[in-house]
């Protein structure tokens, strides 16, 4: 299969040439003759499957055809639930489009709204925004969807995960019912199927691999080691040569910070992108880590959504996620565009609880390196112990300053 097998026009697959993408994944031979057929289409796939071609390549040949019969503004609007993610896609139709006349437009929080509302006065073809900002200059009257026809909400899932919901409801309160509506999401919770019945018609249902499976090209290994020596597991790992680029993911925004200073001190090029740094901050970061001028980006989650590097190689997790969905989303930033990558995860005494239902959501035991520097071989197995005979069950904190029970049993 190839894309001329698609029925693209001849300035897409120009596009298409000119870069290095020869063949369409399996979610890109589903779903772009589905939605050149003006469909409405429910896509479960993963991170790394090239979702965002999927509907890019489709609209954008939609939007060409319309352009010589009725040009209206702002036609397409792409929903997306951050910043990073918004950029990425912006890229995508400005690679993809590149000889084509349309134009699109990226608009988020964090930066101020007088460019974006000064872009807005021009003509845009498609629009691609964040929840919250686009309501807010829907309220100030910046903009109309009244002419909206064409509706992708991308990761879907993660948008309802980080609060949402409501902004998307008003949002699609201002659209016409006369519109083809595409969906994406990674996951299928039952909030995500509520959302499928009262917005999509009769949709085509695309799933090109199970919901909270992870890629099978990517090499996963587990480092059992104490919360203290994370650090110098960390250090020890990258003076490997074979590492060139590094995704790091953190919990915690201090958290991002600490590593990204402990490795700064080492010697090792890095920087941090989360929510209490600046959008010129984040871009500065993030092109360094593509151009290859620094070796290590730590990322809290929602700043790591949208970034989307096909030489990444590895990832890894310092802490895990106490959300196992979460984890297939983590290690998805690596082994894309058909390549191999290596996920590498600290476990700790306190994340065995994590480590078990990440591996249940998986249906995958995660291999374990064992004998390292920093190994400790009482947490190998299924048991929860540590040192001096004790078992944790349970432990909950809250702002460094213990809150509740740490229940112990002596073995």
């Amino acid at each position: 299969m190839s894309f001329n097998n698609l029925q693209l026009i001849a300035p897409l697959l120009k596009a298409l040439g000119d870069t290095s993408y020869t063949a369409p994944t399996p979610v890109q031979e589903k779903s772009i003759p589905v939605i050149l057929q003006k469909r409405d289409v429910l896509v479960c796939a993963q991170t790394g499957t090239g979702k965002t071609a999927s509907f890019a390549l489709p609209l954008l040949q939609l939007l060409s055809i319309q352009e010589t019969t009725k040009r209206t503004n702002c036609q397409a609007l792409i929903l997306v639930p951050t910043r990073e993610l918004a950029l990425q896609v912006a890229e995508s139709f400005t690679i993809y489009g590149k000889y084509l006349s349309l134009k699109h437009l990226a608009i988020f929080g964090g930066v101020s709204q007088h460019s974006q509302v000064k872009a807005l006065r021009q003509k845009v073809d498609v629009l691609i925004a964040t929840p919250g900002r686009l309501l807010d200059l829907l309220e100030q009257r910046c903009l109309s969807l009244s002419d909206i026809q064409y509706l992708v909400l991308d990761e879907a899932d993660r948008m309802l995960d980080m609060g949402f919901v409501n902004d998307v409801r008003k949002i699609l309160s201002r659209l016409s019912d006369q519109r083809q509506t595409i969906l994406f999401s990674a996951t299928m919770p039952p909030q995500i199927q509520q959302l499928t019945n009262t917005l999509l018609n009769q949709p085509v249902k695309i799933a090109v691999t199970p919901p909270a499976t992870t890629v099978e090209r990517i090499q996963q290994l587990l480092y059992y080691t104490e919360k203290r020596h994370k650090p110098s597991l960390l250090l020890q790992l990258l003076k490997d040569e074979g590492m060139q680029t590094v995704l790091v993911f953190s919990r915690t925004k201090h958290g991002a910070d600490r590593i990204t200073q402990n490795l700064t001190s080492a010697g090792i090029k890095a920087a941090a992108i989360h929510g209490n740094k600046s959008q010129a901050a984040r871009q500065t970061a993030l092109l360094n880590f593509k151009k290859g001028t620094i070796k290590v980006l730590v990322a809290t989650d929602i700043a790591a959504r949208g970034i989307d590097i096909d030489q990444m190689g590895h990832v890894i997790n310092y802490e895990l996620p106490n959300e196992p969905e979460t984890y297939v989303h983590r290690i998805g930033r690596t082994g894309r565009a058909g390549k191999n990558g290596v996920a590498i995860s600290f476990c700790d005494y306190e994340e065995k609880l994590y480590l078990r239902d990440i591996q249940k959501l998986i249906s995958k035991t995660i291999p374990v390196v064992k004998d390292h520097a920093f190994d400790v071989p009482l947490m190998h197995g299924n048991d929860f112990k540590q040192p001096g005979s004790l078992q944790i069950l349970h432990q909950s904190g809250r702002s460094g300053k213990r809150k509740g029970r740490l229940f112990m049993q002596q073995m």
